[in-house]
């Protein structure tokens, strides 16, 4: 029966090569190919990326999208013009690189070319883009009813007012009564943009997998929204509806994670916030006034004016554990510039007692009172400064402080707008 069973696993049987059997190995550790360099929100957006992204750009070769869709927006300073964008990525204004909509972006035909159209407009940095832009035939389309109910449910929300069961009920139980949609019109519009957007389009797995394992590339992955809006690890449920962090780049590209190389966190020197929610070290006073005042704290996608408060580093080193960063990008140091002293959130309290851990649920969250560590502010601008050096003495130490609670070193500083207002340290 040993004899048997040998023969029929196969089990020292001679395959005519002297293998006894056994096939040849392959080897242990394959060529992993390129890696991807990634830029993602540490707060609750509006951060900065846009800039972060910018700056990475001008030697890549390929910029990508993998989530989020025209509700997030990013600003750009090239020269003396300013350009918004939504859904193109803001490595577009390259002109030697490949723009990537992956399939986990979603994408309002309408809102794309009424994006490129107003940019356009604006300057001659967009010219072209349609050449150098590839879209993913796994990306999702939204509609305008899409974005209608999207703002229906967002008021809903608000109502809440802690009857989640009944207001959950309503909205299984209505049919959006308000809603009206145009199908005619719609679709006629959506057929001219068919027509344009046909050519752009490609398999994005297909195209990712050459991108990686095709000649030396540098890929930058441009993140959208913040990690505090991702659908499982933000507040919820004021949250986006995709993965804003890490395990997005994977999943809305088609990126194995052994591709994933450096992961760079944009953190602002203070903390901002759109619309209802938890914000722990809001300064709903004259400080969150002069914040917003200074940083010119609106949405760039709505407009709404921004909540603002000290920067929280309990909820950025949360982000931390999600990501995995392997430096910040410290943006806006800059509106600090006036403050005579500056409070930095180090400590969540619950019932009094400190916490270690940033709260899932929202009432928790509701709960905590935060400690503060005081630095000492440097009241002189920092405009003007190029290098770590030329900033004071105490914004230098502002930066140090980060550094060391987070264990997570500051790579850039950005005290402007401009694009060589972004002090690069290492």
């Amino acid at each position: 029966m040993a004899g048997a069973e040998g023969a029929r696993s196969g089990r020292g049987q001679q395959n005519g090569d002297g293998s006894g059997g056994k096939r040849p190995r392959l080897a242990a550790e394959p060529d992993r190919g390129n890696r991807v360099t990634v830029v993602l929100g540490a707060q609750w957006g509006d951060e900065g990326k846009g800039k972060v992204v910018d700056l990475l750009a001008v030697d890549a070769d390929l910029v990508c999208r993998c989530q989020g869709g025209n509700n997030a927006g990013h600003t750009v300073v090239a020269g003396l013009v300013e350009y918004n964008f939504h859904l193109l990525p803001s490595g577009v204004l390259n002109r030697h690189a490949t723009s990537f909509l992956g399939n986990g972006v979603v994408i309002h035909l309408p809102g794309l070319f009424e994006e490129a159209e107003k940019n356009l407009e604006k300057g001659p940095g967009l010219e072209g883009w349609e050449s150098r832009m590839v879209i993913s035939d796994r990306a999702h389309i939204v509609f305008d009813f899409h974005q209608a109910v999207d703002g229906i449910q967002e008021q809903q929300r608000q109502q809440q007012d802690g009857k989640k069961f009944k207001v959950l009920a309503q909205q299984y139980k209505a049919t959006y009564p308000a809603l009206t949609i145009d199908t005619e019109a719609e679709l006629q519009q959506l057929k001219v943009y068919a027509e344009r957007i046909r050519p752009l389009v490609k398999d994005g797995v297909y195209f990712m997998h050459q991108a990686l394992h095709g000649p030396p590339k540098k890929i930058l992955v441009e993140g959208a929204n913040a990690a505090l809006l991702d659908i499982d690890f933000g507040t919820y449920p004021f949250v986006t509806s995709s993965n804003c962090t890490v395990g997005g780049v994977c999943t809305g590209l088609g990126v194995p994670p052994c591709h994933i190389g450096k992961v760079y966190g944009v953190v602002k020197a203070y903390t901002t916030r759109v619309g209802v929610g938890t914000f722990p070290t809001e300064q709903d006073n004259e400080i969150g006034e002069l914040l917003q005042l200074r940083g010119q704290e609106f949405g760039v996608t709505t407009g709404r004016k921004r909540r603002c408060g000290w920067l929280d580093l309990m909820l950025v080193r949360y982000a931390h554990m999600v990501n995995g960063f392997s430096a910040l990008a410290l943006t806006k140091l800059d509106i600090l510039d006036t403050f005579p002293e500056i409070k930095v959130g180090v400590e969540y309290r619950l019932e009094g007692k400190p916490i270690a851990y940033f709260p899932a649920n929202q009432e928790l969250l509701n709960k905590v009172s935060v400690g503060y560590e005081t630095l000492p502010g440097w009241q002189c601008s920092t405009e003007q400064a190029r290098s770590f050096a030329d900033l004071p003495p105490q914004a230098q130490s502002y930066v140090h402080f980060i550094e060391h609670y987070l264990g997570v070193p500051v790579k850039w500083v950005g005290v402007g707008k401009f694009r060589e207002s972004i002090i690069k340290i290492f």
